[in-house]
């Protein structure tokens, strides 16, 4: 694969997921939903932190809320930076089409959500009860605070843990209860595609 065509998929991938989340953000209120199937709704919500809205003060009391907001961006950025080399690596050896996707795909997914930590704090003001506007007087937090907008939800089937289940017995569920946005779906394609790369490599070394 060229580098036009590396290019043009990370555009692409970028452009439909900051299109979705500004589009979010400036037409729903924090925690609004519009339900279009009932396995499938738009729901916004914002996550500060890690996937499924872990953070790294949840571990550690001495962590304070922004510094571990601050250090997560940092580590995206620096993780960015290492996938972008590597991608760069990978064309100039020409490696299989295959790896070279996957790894855009990566790149992609953390580029989009590093655009919301670095920026969505300076060029939104907040959501909570009112519907954002872009590019106010002031936003609502620094650059490098700024919360990831999540919007895509699959609640394909909820329902209670049989009773013998352990820890949860009787307990309330919903599957897929996280909510997520276009760049989680492309890193988790990325990842697909890498491992699948990885066993064919595998294959051919058994065979």
């Amino acid at each position: 694969m060229s580098k036009k065509g590396v290019f043009a998929i990370i555009s692409i991938i970028i452009f439909v997921d900051q299109f979705s989340k500004i589009y979010i953000k400036t037409h729903y209120e924090l925690g609004e939903q519009l339900i279009i199937f009932d396995w499938f709704r738009i729901l916004f919500v914002e996550n500060d932190g890690m996937a499924w809205g872990a953070k790294l003060s949840d571990f550690s009391q001495k962590i304070s809320d922004k510094s571990a907001k601050l250090f997560l961006t940092i580590f995206r950025i620096l993780f960015l930076t290492g996938i972008g080399y590597w991608i760069v690596g990978l064309v100039k050896k020409k490696s299989s089409t295959l790896l070279i996707l996957s790894v855009s795909f990566i790149f992609s997914g953390a580029l989009g959500n590093i655009i919301d930590s670095v920026l969505y704090g300076v060029i939104f003001d907040n959501s909570h009860g009112q519907i954002a506007t872009l590019f106010p007087d002031r936003g609502y937090e620094d650059f490098f605070y700024g919360k990831v907008v999540d919007m895509l939800y699959f609640p394909l089937f909820s329902g209670y843990f049989p009773e013998w289940f352990p820890f949860l017995g009787n307990k309330y569920f919903t599957f897929f209860n996280p909510v997520f946005n276009i760049a989680d779906m492309a890193i988790c394609t990325g990842v697909g595609l890498l491992l699948l790369c990885n066993n064919s490599k595998l294959k051919k070394i058994r065979d």
